[in-house]
């Protein structure tokens, strides 16, 4: 069917005023035209329950009228959201109807909404003579369902469907646990769908897609699909979280250890200078260049110093240990060059006499500088 779209200018208000009657009431809509707001962020599915602000004049009338006189309004998504006047070509002609469930006038201008969606529709003209949008629509029939006669396809899309949507919301922070019952208690696979479409976090031209998607089959794999990535991220998401909690809940059960062990200690009159001790010879283990299995080995006899008392027996021994492990010489220092001169000079001023030692001294230290490796040619 061809669609048509009448012209809409600045008299649009004008041209409403003067097909009001005398008694200041508009004329009566056709049988299938439906009052019609744009929305600028939100697509609403059928079947969800939504609340909706709307501050446009044109939007607040549309609003205001569809609440006097209990009629159904349709939601359309604008293309555009920075559009303040929205035109028929600024809009998805594919939306949701709904019906207002309650209506409350806020400050600043501000009307809120709670609507409950119904069904989908598909604008076919755009009609004048209203302050707000109106348009001839054609309501587009959900599949009928009969409970427990599903077809194996949709059964089984409709039966990992709930079991992901499940999941997801139990991988969520801050989900409410109502949530998953109430997910668990859906029957109809169409619902389920539009209900996992609108709390999806996708895109709003994917949700508007989902929205245009009629076969069920079809909207069922491409919200698996949108569904099936939120679930994987989740999951990292999670295990990332709990990594990070176990390794935050380690260094603060260690942190509130070592605050007691400092208070018991200060109780028992072991004060800060076993402490300060303790980091000096940490740093001394830490500068010393050891292996890194000796070094392993003394960080771990060194915390297990920090746990013993001052007067502990073992505490002493291990201290000693420790430092004398500090002390050894791990690191090679290089060496400095043979200077047979400076050596003939050192050992005649350290020692009187002793020609034919010194004289061997010197040989060696000569063979040494010529030949360093030591190794036969």
């Amino acid at each position: 069917m061809n669609t048509k779209v009448l012209s809409q200018d600045n008299a649009a208000a004008s041209a409403a005023a003067a097909e009001k009657t005398r008694g200041g009431t508009l004329k009566p809509l056709p049988e299938d035209a439906l009052i019609l707001i744009p929305m600028r962020n939100t697509v609403l599915f059928p079947g969800v329950i939504s609340p909706i602000t709307v501050g446009r004049p044109r939007s607040v009338a549309a609003a205001q009228e569809a609440a006097r006189s209990e009629r159904k309004v349709g939601f359309l998504l604008q293309k555009d959201p920075q559009k303040n006047e929205a035109r028929p070509d600024d809009l998805y002609w594919v939306g949701t109807a709904g019906q207002i469930v309650r209506y409350i006038t806020g400050g600043e201008g501000a009307h809120h909404m709670v609507v409950q969606g119904s069904s989908r529709f598909r604008a076919l003209e755009f009609l004048e003579g209203w302050p707000f949008l109106v348009a001839r629509v054609q309501y587009i029939e959900a599949p009928a369902e009969q409970e427990g006669k599903l077809e194996p396809d949709i059964e089984a899309r409709f039966l990992q469907l709930k079991s992901q949507a499940v999941e997801a919301i139990q991988l969520l922070p801050n989900a409410p646990e109502e949530l998953a019952v109430v997910v668990q208690g859906v029957s109809s696979p169409a619902l389920l769908a539009d209900m996992v479409g609108n709390l999806l976090d996708i895109k709003l031209e994917e949700k508007q897609a989902l929205l245009e998607t009629f076969d069920l089959k079809t909207r069922l794999d491409r919200v698996l699909h949108f569904l099936s990535e939120r679930v994987g991220v989740l999951r990292i998401s999670k295990e990332i979280g709990d990594k990070t909690k176990k390794e935050f809940d380690e260094r603060q059960r260690e942190h509130v250890l070592r605050e007691q062990m400092r208070q018991i200690q200060r109780e028992l009159g072991e004060g800060e200078d076993t402490g300060a001790e303790l980091q000096e010879l940490k740093k001394q283990i830490e500068a010393a260049g050891m292996p890194e299995d000796v070094h392993k080995h003394a960080t771990k006899e060194l915390k297990r110093l920090q746990r013993m008392g001052e007067g502990s027996a073992e505490g002493s021994m291990l201290r000693t240990y420790l430092e004398w492990l500090a002390e050894l010489p791990w690191k090679d220092e290089p060496q400095k060059p043979i200077d047979i001169a400076e050596a003939r000079h050192v050992l005649d001023e350290d020692h009187y006499g002793l020609e034919k030692i010194k004289r061997r001294i010197l040989e060696h230290l000569a063979v040494r500088k010529l030949n360093p490796t030591g190794k036969s040619p």
